[in-house]
């Protein structure tokens, strides 16, 4: 890669702008993967591209026919133009250039993506494959008492915690703030790792084996590894655990704007979801007859 022309030079100039604003870091990372992949492939396809003003709509149509050449879903394809089209609406901003060759572009067809939860035969069987490992399972429960994104476990620190008065502080999507109350069973997890918990100068509640901060690569393999352990042969993610909390806690009788406040989502609209996946989640707990 070429740092030194005008192409990556006006790329890096976008994304130190990003530090400016009320981004996540994984937001971030992900703008910066997204158009390196971009240029990339430009660069390779295009030798003529070397400034910003020589990438036309043309070219952005053709990279997202190949992402769909590879398999990409179409949400996948649309969040590729949605990091494309900020970074071509800063040059404009910036007066880099006239007009945006993202305008007019048609979002590709996003597939309806099904949300994956646990029965709670399963989820059981999850958490008593961990039940030997302090750290592995106290992160189980965290995710199916609380539902926290993979992003807000790794980014806790031990200030955040108060097992006396059981809360615990997250720190969400756009630095935004929630507090949340432990259940009985969060609780006892975290106590019991916590004094299991190597005494260590990095604040992370997680770390891992190194004595650092796990990393959200690191959860999701702990995840995977548990989730082979249990023999549960239905694919899911970190996501689906927060899935499986938020339907379970439906049932139970939250209600959306409860859901809300749990999971810091920023519209109520999409903690309404999580109401009508309540009534499969009784569908199957009767059919289990759990």
């Amino acid at each position: 890669m070429d740092t030194t022309t005008e192409l990556y030079t006006s790329l890096t100039r976008y994304l130190n702008s990003l530090t400016g604003r009320n981004l996540s870091g994984h937001t971030a990372v992900a703008y910066r993967t997204d158009l390196l992949q971009f240029l990339t492939w430009l660069t390779e396809n295009d030798v003529t591209v070397t400034t910003p003003a020589t990438i036309t709509r043309t070219h952005i149509l053709e990279y997202l026919s190949y992402l769909a050449s590879l398999g990409r879903s179409g949400v996948t394809r649309t969040r590729k133009l949605a990091s494309i089209r900020e970074y071509r609406k800063f040059l404009v901003n910036e007066e880099l250039l006239a007009h945006s060759p993202t305008e007019n572009i048609v979002r590709p067809k996003q597939e309806r993506k099904q949300r994956v939860f646990l029965r709670v035969d399963e989820y059981m069987r999850l958490l008593n494959s961990a039940a030997g490992n302090s750290r592995d399972y106290a992160i189980l429960q965290l995710f199916l008492q609380t539902g926290i994104r993979v992003a807000e476990l790794v980014g806790l620190a031990l200030t955040d915690i108060d097992l006396d008065a059981g809360t615990m502080l997250i720190n969400g999507k756009g630095n935004k703030q929630r507090t949340i109350y432990l259940e009985k069973k969060a609780t006892q997890a975290l106590r019991a790792y916590l004094s299991d918990r190597p005494h260590n100068l990095d604040q992370h509640v997680f770390l891992n084996y190194q004595g650092n901060g796990l990393s959200v690569r690191g959860v999701m393999d702990i995840v995977e590894k548990y989730r082979q352990l249990a023999g549960i042969s239905k694919k899911f993610s970190c996501h689906s655990l927060r899935h499986t909390c938020a339907t379970y806690k439906a049932v139970k009788g939250y209600t959306p704007p409860d859901l809300q406040d749990l999971l810091g989502h920023k519209k109520p609209e999409t903690s309404l979801i999580y109401v009508h996946m309540a009534r499969d989640a009784r569908e199957l707990m009767q059919h289990t007859s759990l």
